[in-house]
């Protein structure tokens, strides 16, 4: 498994290479820069991913696993909130957003490894829970065990969601919690209470921010007369958005996969990704890609996705540490809910949130981040087992 894992995990991070070159060529001309700037650079951002990845792998798990855990979670935790205080030369804002540091022309997203840091002290508060978790009696005495870790949570997301204008990464979170929170054993009633103030606090957060009701008006505008056709007329109306239209990247996000039908227009030939969708080597990179290499071509590319998942998974199972397992299943979740934001995202199914596919998308930091991740698994795989 661990080889395996290994093997796929590389030969994406080199496809990232050929789709990035194959995209990014006219947003390339369009900034003023050479039609290989994307390309040079991710090709720099995969070899530092593999050497890392390579590093972390290969480390002992007794003496590395927390040491690297708690470096995430507190130095980036730590640089999150002096992002805070530093000035706008060193907080490169992109839309509005103050998620990236930058230094010189290289530019760092400390949300992107800090994720992977809150898992692992998730992770490892669970297990140093576990036996008051198994012990508590009630609704209530689980809250009470819980409820630090919620409102460690809860201040991470004023971070994210309301200083970096984040709703994605903090959604992602939120939702990883939980799932390890229902893998953890909790009760029914423990998940129906939690859902409830996840969807308050979600809603709360796009409710309070006005570009995130224009996002969310542009993706409604979409799907309403799908939805609204299910309900009476005299509450169809009510609910019905008239003054906006739908969201045009994933208008032409939805043209473009159509252009590429089953087998694809084929890599280079796409035409959508000159000038009609934006970020298509990023957040839209699914759309790009589905241009040029198809529907066949997509569902080839995420039954890897699928196979690096349950590689995980497996891994996971064949842990004996609790933290260690909360940990990879963790990973895991990461991985899927970041593809199934994105696709959805993409495809208009849901509200686009500036989630990146992992390994694929343009960015060194998440690609050094999912690395550093994947590499912590295969550390921990050392002793399992094939």
């Amino acid at each position: 498994m661990r080889q395996q894992l290994y093997l796929v995990t590389l030969s994406l991070m080199l496809f990232s290479i050929v789709a990035i070159y194959s995209l990014s060529v006219y947003p390339g001309l369009y900034l003023g820069v050479s039609s290989y700037y994307f390309l040079l650079r991710d090709s720099v951002a995969v070899i530092i991913a593999l050497l890392v990845m390579t590093y972390i792998a290969n480390l002992e798990p007794t003496k590395s696993f927390k040491v690297i855990g708690f470096t995430l979670f507190i130095v980036f935790l730590a640089i999150m909130i002096a992002m805070l205080f530093m000035p706008e030369s060193l907080v490169k804002s992109v839309k509005g957003a103050k998620r990236w540091i930058k230094f010189s022309s290289v530019s760092l997203a400390p949300a992107e490894f800090f994720k992977y840091g809150f898992l692992f002290f998730i992770a490892w508060s669970l297990e140093r829970k576990h036996k008051m978790l198994l012990e508590s009696k009630g609704l209530k005495s689980e809250i009470v065990v819980i409820a630090p870790y919620f409102l460690l949570l809860g201040a991470v997301i004023l971070i994210l969601a309301v200083a970096q204008k984040d709703l994605g990464q903090s959604a992602l979170l939120i939702f990883t919690m939980l799932a390890l929170l229902f893998l953890s054993g909790r009760s029914k009633k423990f998940f129906v209470a939690l859902g409830s103030v996840a969807v308050v606090s979600i809603v709360s957060l796009i409710m309070v921010a006005p570009h995130r009701i224009d996002r969310f008006k542009g993706w409604w505008v979409g799907v309403q007369n799908s939805i609204l056709s299910l309900l009476p007329d005299s509450i169809a109306t009510s609910m019905r958005v008239t003054d906006t239209t739908e969201a045009l990247p994933i208008v032409n996000a939805r043209y473009a996969l159509e252009s590429g039908g089953l087998f694809g227009q084929g890599l280079g030939s796409g035409q959508y990704k000159l000038g009609y969708i934006s970020e298509v080597h990023t957040d839209f990179i699914f759309a790009g890609l589905g241009e040029e290499i198809g529907f066949i071509g997509l569902f080839l590319l995420l039954m890897l996705y699928a196979y690096i998942i349950l590689l995980i998974v497996k891994i996971g199972n064949s842990l004996e540490s609790l933290s260690q397992k909360y940990f990879t299943y963790g990973v895991a979740i990461i991985l899927f809910l970041s593809l199934l934001i994105n696709l959805y995202g993409v495809t208009g199914i849901v509200p686009e949130k500036g989630i990146a596919v992992p390994i694929l998308s343009y960015g060194g930091s998440q690609l050094v981040a999912t690395a550093v991740a994947i590499g912590m698994v295969l550390m921990l795989a050392k002793g399992v087992k094939k």
